[in-house]
């Protein structure tokens, strides 16, 4: 097959199959982004917001060559479920959504958010994690984000990669979801996973919010959930910023939290949001299929009074 092209990208390959390429990774370079985004069975999603510094107008002003917006915070990724803000929204409402961006179940989706720290990587991670949910396995993220794409630059300092300005349309397509429930967790399974050792329970907030110094502006205690190990979101990214580390240091760093390596991890934040990063290090980068995340999370969990917490600080 002399038109079939292989490249090996960030924890995966990539294929070219007559000029138009097909990522089989988590992570797509911006190499891979620069001579795909304009694909035709390629849709590249902007989702930079307010949490990193970011909103459609940056987006107006400057984005990736073909990409579509969509507010990750207003559109309907992060909808509020039973009082409990960032759970899954039904997938009538995402499957409507997804198909205005122009895709459909054969479109390959490439997410890039602005790039700057853990917390807006987060966003990404959580629409991806979403896509998954939703069934849809051909999907990828820039890693670095946009920063990342617009880094180059030439003698004079001016941007090298092509910069599109203005709204992108898209022709809405239709985007049937088929929900897999089997990479979702309840406050039901985390309460079983508290006395069953094989379930590890792995906190991504950060370490004041774990011991129970601070809290959430929403969780109404203090603490975490008994066993839980505590992995700060920002130790999964290079100093805290929009990039991730390699699978070898995210080993590293796991061993350091005492989180083990492989079989059932229950991961969670106190939105759904930082939790993402865990699950999609501990999925997809280190390929833990037995890896959850808990959506509900803290914000849920210390709603209920009846549910143990732990603080290793008490004031």
């Amino acid at each position: 097959m002399k038109n079939m092209k292989i490249k090996t990208l960030a924890f995966g390959i990539a294929f070219s199959i007559g000029g138009v390429a097909l990522a089989n990774t988590p992570l797509v370079d911006v190499d891979w982004v620069k001579s795909n985004s304009c694909n035709s069975n390629v849709r590249v999603i902007d989702i930079r917001n307010r949490l990193d510094g970011g909103s459609k107008t940056d987006y107006l002003k400057g984005h990736i060559p073909c990409a579509v917006y969509s507010n990750y915070l207003k559109d309907g990724w992060r909808a509020k479920v039973k009082n409990v803000v960032g759970q899954l929204a039904p997938s009538p409402k995402l499957e409507k959504l997804i198909g205005k961006l122009g895709v459909d179940n054969n479109t390959h989706v490439v997410i890039y958010h602005h790039g700057k720290s853990a917390l807006d990587l987060a966003s990404a991670t959580r629409v991806y994690w979403t896509f998954k949910v939703l069934g849809h396995d051909n999907v990828s993220i820039l890693d670095g984000g946009y920063l990342a794409y617009i880094k180059e630059k030439d003698s004079k300092k001016r941007v090298k990669n092509k910069v599109e300005r203005g709204n992108y349309a898209v022709r809405a397509k239709n985007f049937k979801a088929s929900l897999r429930t089997n990479m979702m967790a309840d406050s039901g399974d985390v309460l079983s996973a508290i006395n069953d050792s094989s379930v590890a329970l792995v906190d991504l907030r950060p370490h004041h919010q774990f011991i129970g110094i601070n809290r959430h502006g929403k969780a109404k205690r203090n603490g975490t959930i008994p066993t839980a190990k505590n992995l700060s979101e920002s130790w999964l990214t290079k100093n805290g910023g929009g990039t991730f580390r390699s699978p070898d240091d995210i080993k590293k760093l796991y061993k350091v939290a005492g989180v083990k390596l492989g079989g059932d991890q229950i991961n969670f934040c106190n939105t759904g949001h930082w939790a993402s990063l865990g699950w999609f290090a501990d999925s997809e980068i280190m390929g833990n299929k037995a890896s959850r995340l808990y959506d509900g999370s803290m914000v849920e969990w210390s709603s209920n009074s009846s549910l143990p917490m732990e603080k290793k600080v008490d004031f």
